[in-house]
Protein backbone atom coordinates (compact mmCIF):
# COMPACT_ATOMS: atom_id res chain seq x y z
CA UNK A 1 0.00 0.00 0.00
CA UNK A 2 2.85 2.44 0.80
CA UNK A 3 5.49 1.15 -1.58
CA UNK A 4 4.67 4.38 -3.39
CA UNK A 5 3.21 7.71 -2.26
CA UNK A 6 -0.12 7.42 -0.42
CA UNK A 7 -2.92 9.04 -2.43
CA UNK A 8 -3.17 12.84 -2.05
CA UNK A 9 -2.73 15.97 -4.16
CA UNK A 10 -0.56 18.98 -3.37
CA UNK A 11 -2.90 21.84 -4.24
CA UNK A 12 -2.30 25.59 -4.39
CA UNK A 13 -4.32 25.87 -1.15
CA UNK A 14 -1.88 23.49 0.54
CA UNK A 15 1.16 25.33 -0.81
CA UNK A 16 -0.24 28.68 0.37
CA UNK A 17 -0.89 27.23 3.83
CA UNK A 18 2.68 25.94 4.08
CA UNK A 19 4.04 29.39 3.18
CA UNK A 20 1.85 31.06 5.82
CA UNK A 21 2.81 28.47 8.46
CA UNK A 22 6.52 28.96 7.71
CA UNK A 23 6.12 32.73 8.21
CA UNK A 24 4.32 32.22 11.52
CA UNK A 25 7.00 29.79 12.68
CA UNK A 26 9.58 32.43 11.82
CA UNK A 27 7.74 35.02 13.93
CA UNK A 28 7.66 32.70 16.92
CA UNK A 29 11.29 31.67 16.48
CA UNK A 30 12.29 35.34 16.49
CA UNK A 31 10.70 35.93 19.89
CA UNK A 32 11.54 32.50 21.38
CA UNK A 33 8.34 32.90 23.39
CA UNK A 34 6.82 29.47 22.80
CA UNK A 35 9.76 27.32 23.83
CA UNK A 36 11.51 29.61 26.30
CA UNK A 37 8.62 30.32 28.65
CA UNK A 38 8.20 27.37 31.09
CA UNK A 39 4.80 28.59 32.33
CA UNK A 40 3.47 28.84 28.78
CA UNK A 41 4.96 25.44 27.90
CA UNK A 42 3.23 23.73 30.82
CA UNK A 43 -0.06 25.52 30.15
CA UNK A 44 0.04 24.45 26.50
CA UNK A 45 0.95 20.87 27.41
CA UNK A 46 -2.03 20.67 29.79
CA UNK A 47 -4.34 22.12 27.12
CA UNK A 48 -3.02 19.55 24.65
CA UNK A 49 -3.74 16.64 26.98
CA UNK A 50 -7.16 17.95 27.99
CA UNK A 51 -8.19 18.51 24.37
CA UNK A 52 -6.90 15.23 22.95
CA UNK A 53 -8.65 13.26 25.70
CA UNK A 54 -11.86 15.33 25.48
CA UNK A 55 -12.11 14.42 21.79
CA UNK A 56 -12.24 10.79 22.95
CA UNK A 57 -15.03 11.49 25.48
CA UNK A 58 -12.91 11.92 28.61
CA UNK A 59 -15.18 13.79 31.06
CA UNK A 60 -12.59 15.83 32.98
CA UNK A 61 -12.65 19.61 32.59
CA UNK A 62 -9.48 21.59 31.92
CA UNK A 63 -9.54 22.66 35.56
CA UNK A 64 -9.73 19.01 36.71
CA UNK A 65 -6.94 17.94 34.34
CA UNK A 66 -4.78 20.74 35.75
CA UNK A 67 -5.57 19.61 39.30
CA UNK A 68 -4.66 15.99 38.53
CA UNK A 69 -1.34 17.02 37.01
CA UNK A 70 -0.64 19.22 40.03
CA UNK A 71 -1.03 16.17 42.26
CA UNK A 72 -4.39 17.17 43.71
CA UNK A 73 -7.18 14.71 44.51
CA UNK A 74 -10.38 15.09 42.51
CA UNK A 75 -13.65 13.18 42.42
CA UNK A 76 -13.93 11.72 38.92
CA UNK A 77 -14.03 8.34 37.14
CA UNK A 78 -10.73 6.50 37.83
CA UNK A 79 -10.42 5.64 34.12
CA UNK A 80 -10.54 9.32 33.13
CA UNK A 81 -7.92 10.23 35.75
CA UNK A 82 -5.66 7.39 34.57
CA UNK A 83 -5.97 8.59 30.96
CA UNK A 84 -4.73 12.05 32.01
CA UNK A 85 -1.74 10.71 33.94
CA UNK A 86 -0.79 8.28 31.15
CA UNK A 87 -1.09 10.93 28.44
CA UNK A 88 1.04 13.41 30.41
CA UNK A 89 3.71 10.77 30.94
CA UNK A 90 4.07 9.95 27.25
CA UNK A 91 3.97 13.61 26.13
CA UNK A 92 6.79 14.32 28.59
CA UNK A 93 8.75 11.45 26.97
CA UNK A 94 8.29 12.86 23.47
CA UNK A 95 11.91 13.89 22.99
CA UNK A 96 13.01 10.27 23.56
CA UNK A 97 10.73 8.79 20.88
CA UNK A 98 11.90 7.91 17.38
CA UNK A 99 8.99 8.82 15.07
CA UNK A 100 10.06 6.22 12.53
CA UNK A 101 10.39 3.26 14.93
CA UNK A 102 7.46 0.86 15.22
CA UNK A 103 8.76 -0.31 18.62
CA UNK A 104 8.57 3.28 19.94
CA UNK A 105 5.01 3.57 18.60
CA UNK A 106 4.03 0.39 20.45
CA UNK A 107 5.77 1.57 23.63
CA UNK A 108 3.96 4.91 23.42
CA UNK A 109 0.65 3.10 23.08
CA UNK A 110 1.60 0.97 26.07
CA UNK A 111 2.10 4.07 28.21
CA UNK A 112 -0.95 5.92 26.85
CA UNK A 113 -3.31 2.98 27.51
CA UNK A 114 -1.58 1.37 30.52
CA UNK A 115 -4.11 -0.47 32.75
CA UNK A 116 -6.92 0.77 30.49
CA UNK A 117 -7.13 -1.65 27.55
CA UNK A 118 -6.42 -5.34 27.18
CA UNK A 119 -4.11 -5.09 24.17
CA UNK A 120 -2.02 -2.21 25.52
CA UNK A 121 1.27 -1.78 23.69
CA UNK A 122 0.42 -4.20 20.88
CA UNK A 123 -1.41 -4.14 17.58
CA UNK A 124 -5.01 -5.32 17.71
CA UNK A 125 -5.83 -8.96 17.09
CA UNK A 126 -9.39 -8.44 15.87
CA UNK A 127 -11.48 -6.25 13.56
CA UNK A 128 -12.52 -2.74 14.58
CA UNK A 129 -14.88 -0.06 13.32
CA UNK A 130 -13.81 3.58 13.26
CA UNK A 131 -16.51 5.82 14.75
CA UNK A 132 -17.02 9.56 15.20
CA UNK A 133 -18.00 11.31 18.44
CA UNK A 134 -21.66 10.38 17.91
CA UNK A 135 -20.89 6.70 17.44
CA UNK A 136 -21.42 6.72 13.67
CA UNK A 137 -19.14 4.25 11.84
CA UNK A 138 -16.78 6.13 9.51
CA UNK A 139 -15.12 3.03 8.11
CA UNK A 140 -13.78 -0.38 9.10
CA UNK A 141 -10.11 -0.56 10.09
CA UNK A 142 -7.63 -2.64 8.17
CA UNK A 143 -7.80 -6.41 8.74
CA UNK A 144 -5.53 -7.19 11.72
CA UNK A 145 -3.21 -9.51 9.75
CA UNK A 146 -2.15 -6.58 7.55
CA UNK A 147 -1.76 -3.95 10.29
CA UNK A 148 1.95 -4.44 11.26
CA UNK A 149 3.15 -4.37 7.66
CA UNK A 150 1.08 -1.31 6.74
CA UNK A 151 2.24 0.65 9.78
CA UNK A 152 5.88 -0.22 9.04
CA UNK A 153 5.50 0.80 5.38
CA UNK A 154 3.75 4.06 6.33
CA UNK A 155 6.54 5.00 8.73
CA UNK A 156 9.13 4.06 6.12
CA UNK A 157 7.42 6.31 3.55
CA UNK A 158 7.33 9.26 5.97
CA UNK A 159 11.01 8.74 6.83
CA UNK A 160 12.23 8.56 3.24
CA UNK A 161 9.88 10.87 1.31
CA UNK A 162 11.24 14.26 0.22
CA UNK A 163 7.84 15.94 0.64
CA UNK A 164 7.65 18.71 3.27
CA UNK A 165 7.09 17.43 6.80
CA UNK A 166 3.99 19.61 7.18
CA UNK A 167 2.34 17.51 4.47
CA UNK A 168 3.88 14.16 5.46
CA UNK A 169 2.75 14.49 9.07
CA UNK A 170 -0.84 15.16 7.97
CA UNK A 171 -0.74 12.20 5.59
CA UNK A 172 0.57 9.99 8.38
CA UNK A 173 -2.19 11.16 10.73
CA UNK A 174 -4.91 10.32 8.20
CA UNK A 175 -3.45 7.01 7.02
CA UNK A 176 -2.80 5.94 10.62
CA UNK A 177 -6.45 6.51 11.51
CA UNK A 178 -7.47 4.68 8.33
CA UNK A 179 -5.44 1.62 9.37
CA UNK A 180 -6.61 1.98 12.99
CA UNK A 181 -3.86 -0.32 14.28
CA UNK A 182 -4.94 -0.53 17.94
CA UNK A 183 -8.02 -1.85 19.71
CA UNK A 184 -8.30 1.55 21.45
CA UNK A 185 -6.28 4.77 21.68
CA UNK A 186 -5.81 5.32 17.93
CA UNK A 187 -6.96 8.95 18.01
CA UNK A 188 -4.73 9.84 20.96
CA UNK A 189 -1.67 8.13 19.47
CA UNK A 190 -2.34 9.50 15.98
CA UNK A 191 -2.41 13.08 17.26
CA UNK A 192 0.64 12.51 19.46
CA UNK A 193 2.59 11.08 16.51
CA UNK A 194 1.51 13.94 14.24
CA UNK A 195 3.02 16.36 16.77
CA UNK A 196 6.12 14.19 17.14
CA UNK A 197 6.69 14.26 13.38
CA UNK A 198 6.25 18.03 13.29
CA UNK A 199 8.98 18.38 15.93
CA UNK A 200 11.38 16.81 13.41
CA UNK A 201 10.88 19.98 11.36
CA UNK A 202 10.67 22.53 14.20
CA UNK A 203 11.08 21.62 17.88
CA UNK A 204 8.56 24.29 18.97
CA UNK A 205 5.72 22.03 17.85
CA UNK A 206 6.24 19.96 20.99
CA UNK A 207 4.64 22.86 22.88
CA UNK A 208 1.99 23.94 20.38
CA UNK A 209 -1.53 22.83 21.45
CA UNK A 210 -2.82 21.83 18.00
CA UNK A 211 -5.15 19.34 19.71
CA UNK A 212 -6.93 22.30 21.31
CA UNK A 213 -7.87 23.63 17.87
CA UNK A 214 -8.98 20.16 16.74
CA UNK A 215 -11.16 19.91 19.84
CA UNK A 216 -12.73 23.30 19.11
CA UNK A 217 -13.36 22.22 15.50
CA UNK A 218 -14.16 18.57 16.16
CA UNK A 219 -17.06 18.35 13.71
CA UNK A 220 -14.82 19.71 10.95
CA UNK A 221 -12.12 17.17 11.92
CA UNK A 222 -14.47 14.24 11.40
CA UNK A 223 -15.96 15.84 8.29
CA UNK A 224 -12.46 16.08 6.77
CA UNK A 225 -11.81 12.41 7.59
CA UNK A 226 -15.17 11.47 6.04
CA UNK A 227 -14.48 13.51 2.92
CA UNK A 228 -11.03 11.94 2.50
CA UNK A 229 -12.53 8.49 2.99
CA UNK A 230 -15.14 9.24 0.31
CA UNK A 231 -12.56 10.66 -2.13
CA UNK A 232 -10.04 7.89 -1.49
CA UNK A 233 -7.21 10.35 -0.75
CA UNK A 234 -6.12 12.50 2.18
CA UNK A 235 -6.14 15.92 0.45
CA UNK A 236 -9.18 17.25 2.33
CA UNK A 237 -7.72 16.12 5.65
CA UNK A 238 -4.35 17.75 4.87
CA UNK A 239 -6.10 21.06 4.13
CA UNK A 240 -8.04 20.90 7.40
CA UNK A 241 -5.01 20.01 9.51
CA UNK A 242 -2.80 22.70 7.95
CA UNK A 243 -5.51 25.24 8.75
CA UNK A 244 -5.66 23.97 12.34
CA UNK A 245 -1.86 24.21 12.65
CA UNK A 246 -1.97 27.74 11.24
CA UNK A 247 -4.67 28.75 13.75
CA UNK A 248 -2.66 27.30 16.65
CA UNK A 249 0.43 29.23 15.50
CA UNK A 250 -1.51 32.48 15.11
CA UNK A 251 -2.77 32.08 18.67
CA UNK A 252 0.78 31.42 19.85
CA UNK A 253 2.10 34.54 18.08
CA UNK A 254 -0.63 36.67 19.69
CA UNK A 255 -0.08 35.16 23.12
CA UNK A 256 3.69 35.63 22.92
CA UNK A 257 3.38 39.24 21.82
CA UNK A 258 0.74 40.03 24.41
CA UNK A 259 2.66 38.37 27.22
CA UNK A 260 5.62 40.59 26.46
CA UNK A 261 3.69 43.86 26.10
CA UNK A 262 0.58 43.66 28.31
CA UNK A 263 0.03 43.86 32.02
CA UNK A 264 -1.68 40.89 33.70
CA UNK A 265 -5.00 42.76 33.79
CA UNK A 266 -4.78 43.69 30.12
CA UNK A 267 -3.93 40.14 29.13
CA UNK A 268 -6.84 38.74 31.15
CA UNK A 269 -9.30 41.12 29.52
CA UNK A 270 -7.94 40.29 26.07
CA UNK A 271 -8.47 36.57 26.63
CA UNK A 272 -11.94 37.04 28.13
CA UNK A 273 -13.01 39.33 25.29
CA UNK A 274 -11.64 36.83 22.76
CA UNK A 275 -13.63 34.05 24.49
CA UNK A 276 -16.84 36.12 24.42
CA UNK A 277 -16.43 36.81 20.73
CA UNK A 278 -16.72 33.06 20.16
CA UNK A 279 -19.19 32.22 22.95
CA UNK A 280 -22.48 33.76 24.09
CA UNK A 281 -21.37 34.12 27.72
CA UNK A 282 -18.55 33.30 30.14
CA UNK A 283 -18.83 31.76 33.60
CA UNK A 284 -16.75 31.63 36.75
CA UNK A 285 -15.75 28.09 35.78
CA UNK A 286 -14.54 29.27 32.35
CA UNK A 287 -12.34 31.94 33.98
CA UNK A 288 -10.96 29.42 36.50
CA UNK A 289 -9.95 27.11 33.66
CA UNK A 290 -8.64 29.92 31.46
CA UNK A 291 -6.27 31.36 34.07
CA UNK A 292 -5.88 28.35 36.41
CA UNK A 293 -7.09 30.38 39.41
CA UNK A 294 -9.45 29.75 42.33
CA UNK A 295 -13.18 30.44 42.23
CA UNK A 296 -12.71 33.48 44.49
CA UNK A 297 -10.03 34.95 42.19
CA UNK A 298 -12.23 34.32 39.14
CA UNK A 299 -15.07 36.17 40.88
CA UNK A 300 -12.76 39.13 41.56
CA UNK A 301 -11.65 39.25 37.92
CA UNK A 302 -15.25 39.19 36.68
CA UNK A 303 -16.45 41.70 39.29
CA UNK A 304 -13.72 44.17 38.32
CA UNK A 305 -14.61 43.91 34.62
CA UNK A 306 -18.29 44.35 35.53
CA UNK A 307 -17.46 47.48 37.53
CA UNK A 308 -15.49 48.80 34.55
CA UNK A 309 -18.62 48.37 32.40
CA UNK A 310 -17.10 46.07 29.77
CA UNK A 311 -19.16 43.00 30.75
CA UNK A 312 -22.59 42.51 32.30
CA UNK A 313 -23.75 39.86 34.79
CA UNK A 314 -26.78 37.86 33.61
CA UNK A 315 -28.75 34.85 34.80
CA UNK A 316 -27.89 31.64 32.92
CA UNK A 317 -30.35 28.99 33.99
CA UNK A 318 -29.83 28.49 37.73
CA UNK A 319 -26.40 30.12 37.77
CA UNK A 320 -24.73 33.35 36.63
CA UNK A 321 -22.84 34.21 33.51
CA UNK A 322 -21.30 37.32 31.96
CA UNK A 323 -21.82 38.84 28.52
CA UNK A 324 -20.19 41.70 26.64
CA UNK A 325 -21.70 45.04 27.61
Amino acid sequence: MYNKKPPFEITNEILDAITEIAELVGNISATQGLSANPTLRRSNRIRTIYSSLAIEQNTLSLEQVTAVLNGKHIIAPPKDIAEVKNAYEIYEMMDTLNPYAVDDLLNAHGVMTRDLVEESGSFRSGPVGVVDKDGNVLHMGTLPDYVPTLVYELMNWVKNSDIHMLIKSCVFHYEFELIHPFADGNGRIGRLWHTLLLTQWKSMFAWLPIESIIHDRQDEYYKAINQSNYEGESTAFIIFMLDAIKEALMEAVETTALTEKMSDAELRWYKIEHFLQKNEYITNSDVRQMFQVSSATANRILAKLTDEGVIQKVRIGKSWGYVLE
